[in-house]
């Protein structure tokens, strides 16, 4: 009796094991602590209305903190891979982060879903796909805007690491084509407490407009030292500063100031024959059901656009191999590549063999800092 009792628990588990291997893994790699932690908070608060299946698929999410370290973001991308075998990873919201993690998602050829904008070397971007908006795609809604505010000459001021580097890269070349010059450039870290000597210099240059590139609550703190050091022109901030924290950290000070966003999260001022209307309010809606009115972010935007991509892509994959195997995860990223025209609540992605970033020249926002909350331009 015990001899069949044993071959019925293996058998059981033998079933239970065969299963499992239809199940579609998905490894979430989020700053839940550290300077990152007020962008991928409410990406993991997303999470919480992930769809449950997908193409008839159990989904499991393996949601793991990276405390803002790219070090630590690489290690979990590394036990994704190995112990839990993800057929995906999402992650991670922090630039910097998600650039140590595609190696790793490369190395194992698994669909890497970046919640922030990483660059990487040519031809090393095989298996990343980027959510959020390209800094190019993102620097042109800027620039445009600043033609039309008369600018002429720009001061920088953003982040010493990749994301700084990327706004950096980006809106030289179009400040130089709209006629405008970026007459002084100076940079801080994340961990910095106070930028007193970066704001001395750019209010001395006195340019016609100040960007700021920081993320989240970060950057309200070096848009307050302008401010406090006097100066009177316009100040811009990118789309990762397109938060709550924004308006809450910098208050008075922020007031009027320009931010370039994704169209998610001013759902309800979008014209209703705005593509992404419908799902931007879908997003917005059930959002602010599930955390607070008022509470909508940009990148918990990304963990629902994330949702849109692999709902199109996963069926057209599964006809290529069962979630577990190579040729499951190498026929997502196929389809992600040939998936077309997608509208996200972000904007429209038509991501392709050779752009991995997908979205146009349309997608920018421009808000303008009104009564402590963002309005349409």
């Amino acid at each position: 009796m015990k001899a069949v009792k044993t071959l019925v628990a293996v058998a059981v588990t033998a079933l239970a094991s065969t299963a499992a291997l239809a199940d579609i893994n998905v490894g979430v790699i989020l700053s839940l602590t550290g300077p990152g932690s007020g962008l991928g908070i409410p990406m993991q608060n997303q999470f919480k209305l992930f769809p449950q299946t997908i193409g008839g698929e159990k989904v499991n999410l393996i949601i793991l903190d990276d405390a803002s370290d790219p070090g630590k973001g690489a290690a979990n991308a590394r036990r994704l891979v190995t112990d839990d075998k993800v057929d995906v990873i999402i992650g991670s919201t922090l630039t910097p982060v998600a650039a140590a993690i595609a190696p790793v998602a490369a190395e194992a050829k698994t669909v890497q879903l970046a919640a922030s904008p990483v660059g990487v070397p040519p031809g090393a971007d095989q298996w990343l796909f980027r959510l959020p908006q390209g800094n190019d795609v993102m620097g042109y809604a800027v620039v445009e805007h600043m033609k039309k505010q008369g600018i002429k000459t720009i001061g920088f001021l953003g982040y010493t690491d990749a994301y700084g580097e990327l706004w950096l890269k980006a809106m030289t070349p179009l400040a130089e084509k709209a006629g405008m010059k970026i007459v002084a450039t100076e940079r801080f870290a994340r961990a910095d407490t106070s930028v007193t000597p970066q704001a001395l210099k750019l209010t001395a240059a006195n340019p016609d407009a100040i960007l700021v590139v920081a993320t989240g609550s970060g950057a309200a703190m070096p848009h307050k030292a302008i401010i406090e050091r006097g100066y009177k022109g316009k100040i811009y901030q990118t789309h990762a500063a397109a938060t709550p924290d924004l308006v809450r950290i910098g208050g008075k000070d922020v007031e009027g100031s320009f931010v370039v966003s994704g169209p998610a999260v001013i759902a309800e001022q979008l014209p209703d024959n705005h593509p992404s209307k419908k799902l931007a309010m879908d997003f917005v809606t059930n959002y602010e059901k599930l955390v607070g009115a008022g509470m909508r972010n940009q990148f918990a935007g990304h963990a629902y656009d994330a949702a849109i991509a692999l709902n199109k892509a996963v069926p057209i994959a599964l006809k290529t191999g069962k979630p577990g195997t190579q040729e499951f995860r190498t026929g997502l990223r196929d389809a992600l590549e040939t998936m077309g025209r997608t509208v996200f609540a972000h904007g429209v992605m038509n991501w392709t063999k050779d752009d991995h970033w997908g979205f146009t020249n349309e997608t920018g926002v421009m808000l303008k800092v009104v009564d402590g909350k963002f309005k349409v331009e």
